[in-house]
């Protein structure tokens, strides 16, 4: 089950940027649903899973896409609110072919999606037979009002930590995973390094039981908290730990892999110390001339690490 953003996704392909009061033109065009939560659980329904869909559009055409190109794609969108008035979500995606990258204008649904809203018997309904609750941080007090009923049926709960949001905090409380863009620990943290505020999530949040930070083509690290508490384990720095990790990857291979550590007793200068695993995972190599854009690649992402 998911809960947060869906949008229509106005994709122009430009040759390069923009100056401020150019004007140029696009070589291509492409509208498509988005949004994080939309964009994750259709990763999630192509790879096999049922997912359903907690979000509001409103009765436009752009609300209308939207659900039909989740239902389409095999969302459960069910669990919808349809406002009669308002703006669905949409975003403007502005495609650079030189550097491969998307700039995005995000114009908010309205009127947002407030708890009263989710009735108990929806919400209840919307959680039977769930395994997994996914947050990506929008809509926070209606997703409180969810995470609050998954944690109680003992649900395990992965968020998505973008960046600094409204009522995230209140979210990450509940978290068993958490997913972060690269810049996120250390803003959240307060951390004097990377690694360490890694260390320094796990300790604020004693639920969670992995942090995944992703680095785009650099890919991810992630933290994984250890079971057992592994008393016997050898203790070393985090920092040191993780460059020696970076030393053994292999960046000639194209695939996607993955190195571990054995379990330790990671410890970051004035943080503290977890015993757990530390991983490297590096990205798969996308020769230039196949690559597109980024948009929804993190979504894509986390959709992968729900299946």
């Amino acid at each position: 089950l998911g809960c947060g953003q869906v949008a229509v996704d106005f994709l122009a392909t430009v040759a390069s940027f923009p100056n401020p009061d150019d004007k140029i033109r696009s070589t291509s065009l492409k509208v498509q649903g988005g949004g994080n939560a939309g964009n994750a659980s259709t990763c999630a329904a192509r790879l096999g899973l049922n997912p359903r869909l907690i979000s509001k559009v409103s009765n436009d055409s752009h609300g209308k896409g939207i659900l039909e190109e989740l239902e389409a794609d095999g969302v459960d969108t069910s669990f919808f609110i349809v406002s009669e008035k308002g703006n669905s979500s949409f975003t403007y995606v502005i495609v650079d072919s030189q550097t491969k990258t998307r700039t995005c204008i995000h114009t908010p649904g309205y009127p947002p999606l407030i708890p009263e809203e989710l009735s108990q018997s929806s919400l209840l309904s919307a959680l039977d037979g769930v395994n997994m609750v996914y947050f990506d941080g929008r809509h926070h007090e209606t997703a409180l009002v969810v995470a609050k009923e998954a944690a109680r049926k003992n649900i395990p709960i992965l968020v998505e930590a973008e960046r600094e949001r409204e009522g995230l905090d209140d979210l990450l409380d509940f978290a068993t995973y958490a997913i972060c863009s690269a810049k996120f620990p250390q803003a959240w943290t307060e951390a004097p390094s990377f690694s360490s505020a890694l260390i320094s999530m796990l300790l604020r949040l004693p639920k969670l039981k992995f942090v995944i930070v992703t680095l785009g083509e650099e890919g991810c690290i992630m933290l994984e908290r250890s079971v057992n508490g592994g008393s016997d384990a050898e203790e070393m720095d985090v920092q040191c730990l993780l460059e020696s990790l970076k030393l053994i990857k292999d960046d000639s291979k194209t695939i996607p892999t993955c190195i571990s550590s054995v379990e330790t007793k990671l410890s970051a200068n004035g943080i503290g110390t977890i015993t757990g695993r530390l991983f490297v995972g590096t990205a798969e190599k996308i020769p230039p001339s196949e690559l597109v854009d980024t948009t929804g690649a993190g979504d894509a992402f986390i959709g992968a690490v729900l299946y």
